[in-house]
């Protein structure tokens, strides 16, 4: 940040592990100031002990109040919100044979509605002011459904559909709405899986990818960029070939 240039404020939801507690650290070493926000006050106040640009607010994205309140506490007591990365997610693998309706449900309202919710909170102010960015962490998974991950690649592709239907309307309003295609970073929920993940990067890694992207305008940030290739081809394919392909996984 330039000297005598506006401090820029971040509010990062999902902010306590893996790719947000990341790229609340790297916002913070390059000057700005972070709002985190995740369910546990405990969690997030240990990440303020370690960086004092970072705020922790606890929010629950399934409790819209709860965001409300947080973009009401945050405007005050830091200022305007530039950027607002929804990053909130859940995941939990479910082969045929353990089908669950409560799963669908859970990771639906956590996954997709808890990105609703935040686009709630925080559309108002920044439509009144005609700027801001936000960003919603999708997946590469949501590109097509994948074995053992209905819940999860559904939920996932429902996020991507959101903002795709979304971003023109808020680009013509001032507010840059993009999404986030991350393909597997190691974090506690894909320490979950037991196959070997392709192309797998760590979660700095990921937050570093992001924050170069920052300053652009382009609708999708994806990474890594060879797996996102793949994956995109994958999305083109005939459904014949793409189950071809994939019915080693089941």
């Amino acid at each position: 940040m330039q000297n005598g240039a506006k401090q820029q404020i971040a509010w990062l939801v999902g902010a306590s592990s893996g790719i947000g507690r990341a790229l609340a650290f790297q916002l913070a070493q390059a000057g700005w100031q972070v709002a985190i926000s995740a369910r546990r006050l405990d969690a997030l106040q240990a990440m303020q002990a370690q960086a004092a640009a970072l705020h922790p607010y606890p929010v629950d994205v399934t409790d819209l109040h709860s965001l409300h309140d947080a973009v009401e506490f945050i405007t005050h007591e830091l200022g305007n919100i530039d950027l607002c990365l929804l990053n909130a997610g859940d995941y939990t693998p479910m082969p045929l044979a353990d089908f669950n309706i409560g799963l669908f449900r859970k990771l639906c309202e956590v996954n997709y509605m808890g990105m609703v919710n935040g686009l709630d909170a925080i559309l108002p102010a920044m439509l009144a002011r005609g700027r801001g960015q936000i960003l919603l962490t999708a997946s590469i998974a949501g590109y097509r459904g994948l074995p053992k991950s209905a819940p999860y690649s559904a939920s996932k592709a429902a996020v991507i559909n959101l903002a795709e239907s979304l971003h023109l309307e808020l680009k013509a309003r001032g507010v840059l709405l993009r999404v986030i295609n991350p393909g597997f970073v190691r974090t506690p929920l894909t320490d979950q899986n037991t196959f070997k993940m392709p192309f797998l990067i760590e979660a700095d890694t990921a937050a570093r990818a992001i924050i170069r992207e920052l300053d652009k305008d382009h609708f999708e940030i994806v990474f890594p960029k060879r797996f996102a290739w793949l994956m995109k081809l994958l999305r083109m394919l005939p459904y014949w070939l793409y189950f071809n392909l994939t019915r080693r996984a089941v």
